[in-house]
């Protein structure tokens, strides 16, 4: 029987999960990890995406996302659809969590982005078809609980990198683990700790609300010395 599908509510949080078809690579090289994290801001609003972006194919934006002067001349007039909360971008998958601002704005957010970046990569690779795995696949965080342990989940991610089975047996390596998910460019754990690296994507004001930058740097080394996957239970969407 065909999996029901999440009725995705205004002003609720979601974990989100785009992949690859048949779990292939979605990022090859450095500038296509820019084109995901530039598209995670330009594609958040409602408004139809600028033809200047569409266009601007394997060209690597600068280290900020989007330039100070584009930055102010778009916030007067960008509709957001979703708050992105956090996010990690993985060699075959993304992980995202957002807060749905509008009416069907994660569907559309996803479809944007997704179809977006499939162009763009399509383009660039000089390749056709589907490049991710269906729809995207999302989990209604409820509690607070729930949050703070998707906050964990999404920004330790990267420790598949050095670690092939920590998702299994656990972390062998916990300061190695530590010091990649710090150093880590493409997520949003860097701004959490107050180091500037891709700003303009999150909006860090209900995390900050919680937890202080080092509140949250503390938990989340917590978890990767003493705790086990099982703590994600259902949140992990794997």
């Amino acid at each position: 029987m065909p999996r029901k599908r999440l009725l995705l509510v205004s002003g609720e949080i979601y974990h989100v999960v785009l992949r690859g078809v048949e779990g292939r690579d979605i990022f090859l090289d450095v500038s296509d990890y820019w084109r995901m994290a530039h598209g995670l801001y330009e594609f958040n609003d409602a408004n139809p995406t600028s033809w200047e972006f569409r266009q601007n194919y394997g060209v690597r934006p600068r280290s900020e996302v989007v330039a100070k002067s584009r930055q102010i001349k778009e916030r007067k007039t960008k509709d957001r659809l979703v708050d992105i909360l956090a996010f990690c971008l993985m060699p075959n998958h993304i992980h995202l969590l957002l807060r749905q601002v509008k009416d069907g704005g994660i569907s559309l957010f996803m479809q944007k982005q997704g179809g977006g970046y499939a162009g763009y990569f399509n383009l660039k690779n000089e390749r056709q078809g589907h490049l991710f795995q269906g729809r995207f696949k999302a989990i209604h965080i409820k509690t607070d609980e729930q949050l703070k342990i998707v906050f964990v989940y999404i920004h330790t991610n990267p420790a598949f990198l050095v670690d092939h089975g920590w998702k299994g047996d656990g972390i062998k390596n916990p300061a190695k683990v530590i010091k990649l998910v710090e150093s880590y460019k493409w997520s949003s754990y860097q701004d959490y700790l107050k180091i500037k690296n891709l700003p303009s994507i999150t909006n860090k004001s209900l995390f900050g609300a919680i937890m202080s930058p080092r509140d949250w740097q503390k938990f989340t080394d917590d978890w990767i010395y003493s705790r086990t996957l099982d703590d994600f239970e259902d949140l992990a969407l794997e």
